[in-house]
């Protein structure tokens, strides 16, 4: 009974039993609640500099364009070099970035325009470096532990969410722009003693080349001779482009509930809160192997509590709508990342890992654009409920014509994945 109880929460596992997983672990968790503390001193400089929306827009280009461009750049960095030199690179220049706004912020600069040179500069890096950072998991834990792993990764990730900003507002208001991006600037240097301290993560076949390969061809064509790969994939983007809601929010809030701004807090905190609840809750989730059936119902989920929150009148109806709907979004994307790392081989993982990585940060971005354009010819309430319908309908559509999705389940641990139509890679969970 006591170890039924156990298996219902956060699955420790991959803490306990991992020394490199865990300080990579505390290295990103770390880092993710300094760059939440930047993320919110961008926004006021911006708009103390500027006064306008216009200004604050042009961070999410200045963010947007980066993750995409070099997100796909890092899958051929992460597929040809020793992985952890290229997150040691990567995460050297966030560093600098994060060096250059605390610079310029004691500077006490006026010009707009180099302080998004520094974000673009520092995304960019974050951006390479990302493939090459998903595939650490898989390589650190054994497979059996490779979801909680991913579990223990977005609990400190929606934790940062929260942590962040608030902690955010009390170093502005106190120390100033310079002592937030200072934040920052410190906890990029305990990310990079983290990955310093990594063991070396060559892709399979680059040892005997010295730390570098030529790339197996058809990298990319992996996503679609693979029904697991596109199958889950596709669900996330059904999820993400039919159904974001974030745009929505202070419209939703103006029409509702009279415009508090407080309320406002309360949306992006009740989505935060339940993905931590789930993510507390994950251990028996880790565990179960139909990754793709979990992934599935849980984007169903997404998209239901979102076309519910449409049309709810009540605050606090609202509000557990967007709890229910962070819940399910954080155990989508835990089986989603487990299955796509699985599910590829490691000489192709840095190339499929960066389309995951692009679709994860377009999909949002487009879906928000989506929402908002439907919503300003019609309704914010309409947007939500058509939204989330649509993407059950998509998910469904999915489920029904993809079997291996629906059939799959996750490798017991000793399990290899092999490279299509060649011989089985090496086990994954080695450590060169």
């Amino acid at each position: 009974m006591r170890g039924r109880v156990r298996v219902r929460f956060l699955d420790t596992r991959p803490l306990r039993g991992s020394q490199s997983f865990r300080d990579l672990w505390i290295g990103t968790s770390v880092s993710q609640i300094g760059g939440q503390t930047a993320n919110v001193a961008v926004l006021a400089q911006v708009w103390d500099l500027t006064g306008s929306p216009v200004g604050t827009g042009a961070i999410g280009l200045a963010t947007g364009l980066p993750m995409v461009l070099f997100g796909l750049l890092g899958g051929t960095l992460a597929d040809t070099f020793d992985r952890r030199t290229v997150v040691r690179a990567t995460t050297a220049g966030q560093l600098l970035a994060s060096a250059g706004l605390c610079a310029q912020a004691l500077a006490d600069n006026r010009d707009v325009l180099l302080l998004l040179a520094l974000v673009a500069m520092g995304t960019g890096c974050s951006a390479l470096g990302a493939p090459a950072r998903r595939t650490f998991p898989v390589r650190l834990l054994p497979g059996d532990q490779v979801a909680a792993g991913l579990a223990l990764t977005n609990v400190s990730f929606q934790a940062a969410m929260l942590a962040g900003p608030a902690m955010a507002g009390l170093i502005i208001a106190r120390w100033g722009f310079p002592a937030a991006y200072a934040t920052q600037a410190v906890a990029m240097v305990v990310s990079m003693l983290a990955v310093i301290r990594l063991p070396a993560m060559r892709p399979e076949g680059a040892a005997a080349a010295g730390g570098r390969r030529r790339p197996e061809r058809g990298g990319w064509r992996v996503v679609l001779r693979r029904p697991t790969l596109w199958g889950s994939m596709a669900t996330d983007l059904s999820a993400t482009l039919l159904a974001m809601p974030i745009a929505l929010f202070p419209l939703v809030n103006e029409i509702r509930f009279g415009g508090d701004p407080q309320t406002l807090g309360l949306f992006l905190s009740a989505v935060a809160v339940g993905g931590i609840t789930a993510g507390l809750l994950s251990g028996t989730v880790t565990r179960w192997r139909r990754g793709g059936l979990v992934q599935l119902s849980a984007a169903g989920v997404w998209g239901l509590a979102l076309a519910c929150f449409g049309l709810a009148g009540p605050l606090w109806l609202a509000l557990g709508c967007l709890a229910v709907a962070g819940a399910a979004d954080t155990v989508s994307v835990v089986t989603r990342s487990a299955l796509v790392q699985w599910e590829t081989p490691d000489a192709y993982r840095g190339r499929v890992s960066s389309v995951e990585h692009v679709i994860g940060v377009a999909g949002p971005e487009l879906g928000n654009f989506r929402g908002g354009l439907l919503a300003s010819a019609t309704s914010a309430s309409f947007s939500l409920v058509l939204g989330g319908l649509s993407a059950i309908l998509a998910i469904a559509a999915v489920a029904v014509t993809n079997a291996p999705l629906r059939a799959y389940r996750t490798p017991p641990a000793a399990a290899k994945p092999t490279v299509p139509g060649g011989a089985d890679a090496a086990t994954a969970g080695q450590v060169s």
